[in-house]
C-alpha cells in the first residue's frame, strides 16, 4: 500500500525544495573536505575514529535522501539518469570494504562528483557535453587525421635529423601530440632545425591547422551544444510557467462563472415584477404607491400611463 497522494506530494515538494538542496550540498561538501583530510596521514591516523564516524553519518545521510527520493518521485526516479548516477554511486559505498574488495573503498571520493547531479549549472554543463558528442566525433576524427597524418610525414622527413622525435611512428605520433599541445614544441623545432632548417615550415602548418582550426572547431561544437541545452531548459521553463498561469486563469474564470450562476439565481426573488397584460403593457408597482403601465409602441416608443391610488 502506497503512500496518500497529498502525502507524497508534500514530500516531492520538500525532497525538490531548494532548502533540502542545499542541505545535500553542504552535506556533498563536508564531505569532500574529509576525504581530502584523510589523505594527510598523520592526521587520520591520529583522527581515525571521527573521521569513520563522520564517514558512517554522511552515508546514512546519502541513503535517506535517495530513499526519500524514490518514494517522493515513484518511478519518475528510475526515468531521471542523474538519478541513477547518485543511485549507483551511494550503493558502491554501501559495500563492505573486505580484502577482495578494498579496491571499492576507492570510489568514495566519488562522492563528491554528486555534486554535478545537485547542482543545476553543473548538471547543464555535463548534460550539453554529452549532447555534444555527435558533433564532436566528426571534429575528432578530423583531429586524429591530421594528427596521424603529420606523424607520418614527420617520420619520412626527420627521421635521421631527429630520431629521438621521429625514429619511428610511434615516437613521431607521441611528438606531433606534444606539439598539437604547444607545450615545448619550440625546443623540438630547435632540434630538428638544427639540421633542418626549413623544417619550421612544416611544424608552423601543423600547429596553424591543428591547434587554430580544428580546436577551435571542437570548442564551437561543444558551444552550441550548451548553447542549445540552456536554450532547451529555458524553452521548458517558460512552458512550466505558462502552463501555471493558464491554470490559474481557468480557475478565475471558474469561479467568476460561479459568482455570475449565483447572482443570475438570486435575481428574480429580489425583483417585484408584475405579469405582462396580453396587449404588451406591464403594470409596475414604485414604493411610492404609484402604479405605472408601461407600453411599447409599434414605433419602438413607450406608451407609460401612471395612476395613482386613492
Amino acid at each position: 500500500m502506497g503512500l496518500p497522494v497529498f502525502d507524497r506530494e508534500r514530500l516531492r515538494v520538500f525532497v525538490d525544495s531548494s532548502a533540502f538542496q542545499r542541505a545535500v550540498i553542504a552535506v556533498i561538501t563536508l564531505n569532500g573536505v574529509t576525504l581530502g583530510l584523510e589523505t594527510a596521514h598523520e592526521l587520520a591516523d591520529r583522527h581515525a575514529t571521527a573521521f569513520l564516524l563522520i564517514d558512517r553519518v554522511i552515508l546514512a545521510v546519502f541513503v535517506v535522501e535517495i530513499a526519500l527520493r524514490i518514494v517522493a518521485h515513484g518511478k519518475a526516479f528510475f526515468r531521471d539518469p542523474w538519478s541513477w548516477f547518485d543511485l549507483v554511486i551511494v550503493s558502491v559505498a554501501l559495500v563492505p570494504a573486505s580484502e577482495s574488495l578494498s579496491i571499492l573503498r576507492l570510489f568514495r571520493f566519488l562522492r563528491v562528483l554528486r555534486l554535478i547531479s545537485v547542482v543545476p549549472g553543473m548538471r547543464r554543463v555535463v548534460s550539453a557535453l554529452f549532447a555534444a558528442l555527435p558533433g564532436l566525433a566528426s571534429a575528432v576524427v578530423l583531429l586524429l587525421l591530421s594528427l596521424y597524418t603529420a606523424s607520418v610525414i614527420g617520420e619520412q622527413l626527420f627521421r635521421e635529423a631527429a630520431p629521438q622525435y621521429f625514429g619511428d611512428l610511434g615516437r613521431s605520433l607521441f611528438t606531433m601530440f606534444t606539439v598539437l599541445t604547444v607545450e615545448n614544441w619550440p625546443q623540438v623545432a630547435e632540434d630538428v632545425m638544427a639540421k633542418e632548417p626549413l623544417a619550421w615550415i612544416f611544424f608552423a602548418t601543423f600547429i596553424v591547422i591543428t591547434a587554430f582550426f580544428v580546436l577551435n572547431l571542437l570548442i564551437g561544437v561543444i558551444v552550441s551544444a550548451m548553447e542549445a541545452e540552456v536554450n532547451a531548459q529555458r524553452w521548458q521553463e517558460d512552458q512550466e510557467l505558462e502552463l501555471e498561469q493558464h491554470i490559474a486563469v481557468m480557475n478565475e474564470i471558474r469561479a467568476l462563472n460561479e459568482k455570475v450562476d449565483r447572482l443570475a439565481a438570486a435575481l428574480p426573488a429580489s425583483a417585484d415584477i408584475g405579469a405582462s397584460s396580453p396587449d404588451g403593457r406591464c403594470s409596475c408597482r414604485h414604493d411610492g404607491g404609484e402604479a405605472e403601465d408601461v407600453g411599447i409602441g409599434a414605433a419602438g416608443h413607450a406608451d407609460t400611463s401612471a395612476t395613482r391610488d386613492s
